[in-house]
């Protein structure tokens, strides 16, 4: 059989047959219990970093920013100027526990406002679209991996960019098909008997579905999920995606990936029940989910989350009561395993002289100087593969103090 039709036989099964499973590569050696795990969860559709993350203490935030600087309830303090919106309680809560960490005035090199040359970007980690054609966490993934490379798992229907590369990568997604039946299973296995590929993606997905703790489907908004008070929709999806991932990173997995869409903010971005106030309701929900997941197996005290969107939003408020794409914005870092109770920044101002273009928050601090950091002081990346091939043109990018002593 030629492969690009195997292949494809073998896609089909996976996202088909065994949706109700997971999808999954090929099997890998268990990673050791007491790694290191990294999360990173990607904001699509570009988070307003001062949303999110407030500068009330900065002298020109109120004029620059007009009802957008109105919040339904006092914002969250932080250190400095700076505050959480007052639907992320749950992330201040870790803020206050430190471990959380925000990285603000942060973003890519990337400044021409395109959603999907920026999220190349982001998940390339590159300085110019399509410069690179793999993801730099994949990268990273085979550069660690002694003898082997690192685990990883995308929680979503196909690999993401960011986990394209040389290393193969699980995937898994909530599915509303029915249970395979068994006979259908048992003539499968004797179909793809003589097909190495096949037999051993089937042998592995049938593993994962009669280990314990994994063989649910969880419905999403199911009874017994951690968060899910007041969400609806996507934002029950996000919590349990959430849950999910903490169980992989139990079994083995050292890295995960997730996303959440919708955080493009046109239009009536402040609406209680609208997509943003909804997003961050999902967003600081799915993040204790994660949290509560990774306590039992004492994870979190070893984990680190990077949590970051394509680019940030314009300071002022457009005509439509919301804000256009911008650059400069905010990032989360948050985990057991991080030095929190901070914000990072090198704070540029709100002024509109000091803004990026007369429109943006001024970027300085490159997010990929966050994950540079992540990826050679907590996941023990060599820093010389780092700075060769897994973020090129950032070696001479300051390290940040982001994990405990």
């Amino acid at each position: 059989m030629p492969i690009h039709r195997r292949q494809l036989l073998r896609a089909s099964f996976a996202a088909g047959v065994l949706a109700p499973w997971t999808t999954l590569s090929l099997s890998r050696p268990q990673a050791r219990a007491e790694a290191p795990r990294f999360v990173f969860v990607i904001l699509r559709g570009g988070l307003d970093g001062l949303t999110a993350v407030p500068a009330p203490g900065d002298p020109a935030f109120a004029e620059a920013r007009g009802l957008l600087g109105q919040f339904p309830a006092p914002a969250l303090p932080l250190e400095g100027p700076f505050a959480l919106h007052p639907l992320l309680p749950q992330l201040h809560a870790m803020y206050t526990r430190g471990e959380l960490a925000v990285v603000h005035a942060t973003g890519l090199p990337y400044k021409e406002r395109s959603h999907f040359d920026a999220q190349q970007v982001l998940e390339s980690g590159g300085t110019r679209p399509y410069e690179l054609a793999t993801g730099w966490l994949a990268r990273a993934l085979a550069a660690a991996g002694t003898p082997a490379p690192l685990k990883a798992v995308a929680l979503e229907t196909a690999v993401p960019l960011v986990l394209r590369g040389p290393t193969e990568v699980d995937t898994w997604a909530p599915s509303n098909l029915p249970e395979p039946a068994p006979d259908l299973v048992t003539r499968l296995e004797a179909m793809y008997r003589g097909d190495a590929m096949l037999s051993a993606a089937l042998a592995r997905a049938r593993s994962l579905r009669e280990t314990p703790g994994m063989a649910a489907n969880p419905e999403v908004g199911g009874a017994g999920m951690p968060g899910m008070g007041g969400l609806v929709g996507s934002g029950r999806a996000a919590v349990v995606l959430a849950t999910k991932a903490a169980e992989f990173l139990q079994r083995g997995s050292q890295v995960a990936v997730l996303e959440m869409g919708g955080w493009d903010s046109h239009t009536n971005q402040a609406a209680e029940r609208g997509a943003t106030s909804n997003n961050l309701r999902a967003l600081d929900a799915a993040m204790a989910a994660l949290r509560e997941g990774l306590q039992p197996a004492r994870l979190w005290s070893r984990t680190v989350v990077l949590v970051a969107t394509e680019f940030g939003r314009e300071v002022a408020v457009n005509g439509n009561l919301g804000t256009d794409h911008g650059s400069g914005g905010a990032a989360f870092v948050l985990g057991g395993a991080v030095r929190g109770a901070r914000v990072i920044a090198d704070w540029p101002g709100l002024a509109k002289r000091d803004r990026f273009e007369g429109r943006d928050l001024r970027i300085t601090t490159d997010l990929r100087a966050v994950m540079r950091t992540a990826l050679v002081d907590h996941l023990g990346v060599p820093r010389a593969a780092v700075d060769g091939h897994v973020l090129p043109g950032t070696a001479a990018l300051p390290a940040l103090s982001l994990l405990r002593a």
